[in-house]
């Protein structure tokens, strides 16, 4: 869509369904005990079935409701499999290189991507997008956008244009300023519109609202007075699906939550068997029922209380009474059922989002395993994130060429554009003893050279550490000699 036409709906009942499915998700991803509440209390999610955060209790038992984070465990294990480490980010010429490696490190971009991420595997997806600010920064921005704060527009399943848009203050409860950021290949149009809660108003002038007035200066005087020229053919935003398809919205180009299986069931599950262990803790307190007789006066209307103050209850009974002396009670805490029932929940859960139990660091019954059975056990995880890396991968790859074009654009700098390539490694980190046996090995078969060991070794060395690495191996051990016939294995190992 372009920008909204006057008196308009909103959101767009286009687009109302998937906003709503998203507050489902957020709210999960939130962990707000107070919100999974509300929201399960207005019918939100899955009207007519009975939930527990809906349930309408007695104040007093539903302050003793809990909740288990574990949507946001699984939000948190999707993006440091993802981002952990940053992926390697090359171009072919150096000096592009050496200016991709500074932005990158100048802008957070790991940081960046490693909250993205997160919020894409709760909320379905994310946008990545590109801008500048010359009062802010001498370089173009790397930012994320959440999907319910986007109107994208797709062709063929490719993004072609999209509308962020983003409520700002206000002095008037009645009244609701919206600005829309238009992203168009070589432009972004900006917009204020004023309205109200379910609609989106009339368009004003952007100096109208304090968060706005800034951009106004910046327009393009001899354009349509709502665009700034981008200087660069391409769009400047990209999106970032958490995984496909989506099985509620089938055919659209929208990725899918981590939540969409059937995990809401499994998490309020899990809440309620915390809530029932956490209960049978509070109500195996011990007690100690004395009859009344035994308590000490504390004076007129000051009650009585027992030489033990914490735990007792008094019974109104005679103390010479056959079996009405001090009697201790204490109930039974049911704590591997309650373990047992929550762990199966939580395996459950991790497979049906996509993850191996391992990952969650349940690891089985604590008997010993191989790092082959490790490995194993921990594939599933790595199948989901093979998936995940390959949406980022274009995404991030496309982004970053629109950072060295708005770079040489719009701040001068003196570099070759290019489309640098991404790539994720494998996301199994080895140990050095690994390493070490697996090199011993190829080096006892004859199946690698000395340049090759030190690149297995260091991954993250250019071709000239490697060099240098190698030449000080081959001096130390005395093979940087050359041979009769003028051969040096220098040349050779490397």
């Amino acid at each position: 869509m372009a920008l909204p036409e006057t008196g308009s709906p909103w959101p767009p009942p286009q687009w109302a369904p998937i906003y709503d499915r998203i507050r489902v998700d957020d709210a999960w991803y939130s962990g707000d005990a107070r919100r999974l509440a509300r929201l399960h209390g207005d019918g939100q999610d899955q009207p007519g079935r009975r939930r527990r955060w809906g349930r309408r209790e007695q104040p007093a038992r539903s302050e003793q409701r809990l909740h288990v984070p574990l949507a946001g465990d699984i939000a948190t294990t999707s993006a440091d499999l993802l981002f952990a480490d940053m992926p390697a980010i090359r171009a072919t010429e150096r000096t592009t290189q050496a200016r991709i490696e500074q932005l990158l490190d100048e802008g957070r971009v790991q940081h960046t991507v490693l909250g993205g991420a997160e919020q894409a595997a709760a909320l379905s997806g994310i946008f990545l997008r590109v801008t500048w600010d010359k009062a802010l920064a001498a370089r173009p921005l790397f930012t994320v956008v959440q999907p319910d704060a986007a109107i994208p527009e797709f062709r063929f399943g490719m993004l072609r244009a999209c509308t962020f848009w983003a409520e700002l203050p206000s002095n008037d409860a009645a009244t609701v300023w919206r600005h829309f950021e238009r992203h168009e290949p070589g432009r972004v149009v900006h917009a204020l519109y004023r309205g109200t809660s379910d609609n989106v108003g009339r368009p004003v002038p952007l100096a109208e609202h304090p968060e706005t007035a800034d951009l106004a200066a910046s327009l393009d005087p001899n354009g349509d007075g709502q665009s700034i020229s981008t200087g660069i053919p391409l769009l400047t935003c990209a999106y970032v699906p958490n995984i496909g398809p989506n099985r509620l919205h089938r055919g659209s180009p929208i990725g899918r939550s981590d939540y969409a299986a059937p995990l809401y069931g499994l998490f309020e599950n899990l809440d309620e068997v915390w809530t029932s262990w956490m209960r049978d803790i509070r109500l195996a307190r011990a007690r100690l029922i004395v009859p009344s007789g035994y308590l000490r006066s504390n004076g007129p209307g000051q009650g009585a209380t027992f030489e033990d103050r914490e735990v007792y209850e008094q019974l109104n009974m005679p103390p010479t009474e056959k079996g009405a002396g001090i009697t201790l009670s204490q109930f039974e805490i049911r704590v591997a059922e309650h373990q047992q029932t929550a762990e199966a929940i939580m395996r459950q859960a991790a497979q049906s989002a996509g993850y191996s139990a391992q990952s969650f660091g349940l690891h089985g019954q604590g008997e010993a395993i191989t790092a082959t059975e490790s490995d194993s056990r921990d594939q599933r995880s790595m199948v989901t994130r093979k998936k995940k890396a390959g949406y980022w991968r274009h995404a991030l790859g496309d982004m970053l060429h629109v950072m060295l074009l708005l770079d040489a654009v719009q701040f001068g700098t003196r570099i070759k554009p290019e489309r640098p390539s991404v790539e994720f490694g494998d996301g199994v980190a080895e140990s050095e003893q690994q390493t070490a046996t697996t090199l011993d090995l190829l080096a006892r078969a004859g199946a690698v050279s000395t340049g090759t060991k030190v690149r297995i070794l260091h991954p993250e060395w250019d071709d000239t550490a490697v060099q240098a690495e190698v030449a000080a191996i081959l001096a130390e051990t005395g093979a940087a000699a050359p041979d009769p016939v003028g051969h040096f294995p220098l040349s050779q190992a490397a």
